[in-house]
């Protein structure tokens, strides 16, 4: 994660919307723990409310989204292979270890840098993820 300097600096308002567009996935987590698709309909409504808005709020709220998607997806593939190892006919391997603890590990992080994007961003900050700012640059135009 890395903070941008640019010429744009947004009022506190739209500080506050794009800063919110990251608390949203975090609230969505708490009140949804184990169904992480949750998370994915909190950020998109809250994301669809704010698509004609301003470009600092509608980059966050597209940067968020697009994060909670990944998150989705690893997070399905994990249950479902948890659920095949359990009570299907998949076996508990090593690979099966191995991915449970990545996408464990990668959870926590997104947690974390969640948090200290909502932090930054509501100061004023435009901060750009490693893989999902470079997506949500070509996506996001002003």
């Amino acid at each position: 994660m890395r903070t941008i300097n640019f010429s744009y600096q947004p009022d506190e308002s739209e500080a506050e919307k794009a800063s919110n567009g990251y608390l949203m996935s975090l609230i969505a987590l708490m009140a949804g723990m184990p169904l992480p698709i949750i998370n994915l309909f909190a950020t998109c409504i809250f994301y669809l409310g704010n698509r004609k808005g301003p470009y600092f709020v509608r980059w966050h709220c597209t940067q968020t989204l697009l994060s909670q998607f990944t998150i989705l997806i690893m997070n399905s593939v994990g249950f479902s292979w948890t659920v095949s190892v359990f009570f299907g006919s998949g076996i508990l391997s090593d690979t099966y270890i191995a991915y449970m603890l990545t996408i464990f590990l990668f959870n926590i992080t997104e947690f974390s840098i969640t948090i200290s994007a909502a932090v930054r961003v509501r100061k004023g900050h435009h901060v750009e993820w490693w893989f999902w700012g470079t997506l949500t640059n070509l996506i996001c135009k002003p």
